[in-house]
């Protein structure tokens, strides 16, 4: 007889780590709570501490099944599982430039210099589906894309939306001041991805420091969707701690980006994270990944909001930009100078490239 087949639809989540871990102190952003003015001000206080104090916090209660959500994940499994050269049809031309919509092959850098050991980091991203982007996909995700469009549009009217919401709110803006920047229907560089960190072999853990240096992403908001392989660490600002980030149920983990740090000014804090050796009883798994990277619109101009009472009472007026005195970009220009920054395979943990100048006017930093 034949082997039963796994319906499209299954995902087998790794038990949580049983080590004792140290943990980040999080907080959690409420989205059933905004039926009412009371409720809106409270979450947006949590909210504005979370991207000021942490970077990184839960939200729970955001509209999205967890069905739907595990079938993400095993389309992304079922990505991953195709042979290398047909995934290798998918790397978009340019991927040296900055161009990053397709499939990012792994070993392209070397996360340990003086051992040679190359990163095992694969990547898919599918972009916004409002006109602007080409879709071609292999089969496995170009027969569910209807199903993808209607996940990703949902993660902005259910979560996204909500959020800048929040954000406005907490910045004495008018409550769709961050909505207008980020409608789906206007080009922007958002994308969803499938990510996965393959396994090494236990010698070469044991010889690693991490999977992938500290950085920042580059947007507005990342989500991250709960996946139980620990390892994703972010840093207090406050005290310049490495604390890891716990999977909790039924919630999405989110991040404040470079693109919000630069419309407040650093008021909101763009987070470093990275991700490093999972504990000893999950290193013998893949780590898989779904995350959706939200972008304001390309043509939105990366300078200090003067709108805001809150940035005017607290100081918060100029960015590295405007104090520089060097023009201030645009979200694409912004988007394509950092992208062609991480994407290059010169990429290393050499300080010449952790330090470069991004655009005049700024220069990235190194977060080991």
């Amino acid at each position: 007889m034949p082997v039963p087949v796994p319906q499209f639809g299954t995902f087998n989540y790794v038990p949580e780590t049983k080590e004792e871990l140290d943990w980040a102190e999080l907080v959690t952003v409420d989205l059933g709570q905004l039926g009412t003015p009371e409720g809106k001000k409270q979450q947006a206080d949590i909210l504005i501490s979370a991207v000021r104090e942490k970077g990184f916090f839960y939200v729970k209660n955001f509209g999205i099944s967890q069905a739907r959500v595990d079938r993400q994940f095993a389309l992304g499994k079922d990505f991953y599982e195709l042979p290398l050269e047909e995934k290798l049809k998918y790397v978009p031309q340019g991927l040296d430039e900055g161009q990053f919509n397709g499939y990012v092959p792994a070993g392209r850098r070397f996360i340990d210099q003086e051992l040679k050991i190359k990163d095992q980091i694969e990547i898919y991203n599918i972009p916004k589906f409002n006109g602007d982007f080409a879709h071609n996909h292999p089969a496995v995700v170009a027969d569910r894309l209807a199903e993808v469009e209607e996940f990703a549009r949902s993660l902005h009217t259910e979560v996204l939306d909500p959020l800048f919401v929040l954000l406005a709110i907490a910045l004495e803006l008018p409550e769709d001041y961050f909505t207008q920047i980020h409608q789906y229907q206007v080009k922007s560089e958002d994308h969803l991805r499938y990510m996965r960190y393959s396994k090494y072999p236990p010698e070469i853990n044991a010889k690693l420091k991490n999977w992938s240096y500290g950085h920042t992403d580059l947007g507005s908001f990342t989500l991250l969707f709960r996946q139980p392989v620990a390892a994703l660490q972010i840093k207090y600002p406050s005290t310049n701690e490495w604390k890891w980030v716990k999977p909790q149920d039924a919630t999405l983990t989110v991040n404040a980006c470079d693109a919000l740090q630069f419309l407040t000014a650093g008021y909101v804090k763009s987070t470093i994270h990275r991700v490093t050796v999972p504990p000893k009883d999950q290193q013998h798994v893949d780590r898989l990944g779904l995350l959706y990277f939200s972008r304001p619109h390309n043509d939105v101009k990366l300078a200090t909001i003067q709108d805001s009472p809150v940035l005017q009472r607290e100081g918060y007026v100029q960015n590295e930009f405007e104090e520089s005195g060097n023009p201030v970009p645009t979200m694409e220009e912004w988007t394509f100078a950092k992208q062609k920054w991480q994407r290059t395979k010169a990429g290393s943990v050499k300080k010449d490239h952790a330090t470069a100048t991004i655009l005049p006017g700024f220069n990235e930093k190194i977060h080991a």
